[in-house]
């Protein structure tokens, strides 16, 4: 057999343009009318459908290697298009850690902290901790990132960590809730003083 011919390879800058004017191209014909439009797109939704199915059964084979499909799932194009299909094989709640992963080196750059608090009823509850002005904006960002790797989310809630519980004076703890010192009983709660034997010498 001859040898292959070099296949030109696409790095990630160079395939989110491709991917902005596929859905430029595709808008274009959906408002096409004619039947030349309606074939078009119908060839497009059965490639579709097949690479779907071809990157199912990929994951299918990579699911007995955990290495070989996280590799996969953390290739950002193989990432968009197992999204895209929805054949993604990680839980959502794996997915949304994963981003909430990736965005904390960014943001700890800009004086924010990050905590992925649960995911609940289709519901990404995160706590984002920021000083700085740009506050909305981070969390703007938050929610795109989060989107991104799980689209079927109905929504992503980005608030302010709760405030710590205040600390308990540690003199109060010597206290018994009747204001008394503790290891010291109350005045009700001492024993009634015991008259002694009456005093030698007295009068029969």
């Amino acid at each position: 057999m001859g040898e292959q011919p070099d296949v030109q390879r696409l790095d990630d800058a160079a395939v989110e343009p491709r991917l902005a004017r596929l859905d430029a191209v595709l808008g274009q014909l959906e408002q096409t009318p004619g039947r030349t439009a309606e074939l078009a797109l119908e060839a497009v939704e059965l490639l579709t459908g097949v690479y779907g199915e071809a990157l199912a059964r990929i994951t299918d084979l990579a699911a007995d290697s955990p290495r070989v499909l996280d590799r996969l799932t953390g290739d950002e194009l193989l990432r968009h298009l197992l999204l895209l299909h929805r054949v993604h094989p990680d839980p959502v709640e794996r997915r949304v850690a994963r981003a909430v992963d990736d965005l904390r080196p960014q943001l700890r750059a800009q004086g924010a902290e990050i905590a992925l608090l649960g995911v609940q009823d289709a519901v990404a509850r995160i706590s984002l901790s920021t000083s700085s002005c740009g506050a909305a904006a981070l969390r703007d960002l938050v929610r795109e990132q989060v989107l991104t790797f799980a689209p079927e989310l109905s929504a992503v809630d980005v608030g302010a960590p709760a405030a710590a519980a205040a600390l308990i004076p540690v003199a109060t703890l010597w206290r018994r809730p009747d204001g008394a010192p503790a290891g010291r009983p109350a005045a009700d709660d001492r024993l009634p003083q015991v008259a002694g034997p009456p005093a030698s010498g007295g009068t029969a």
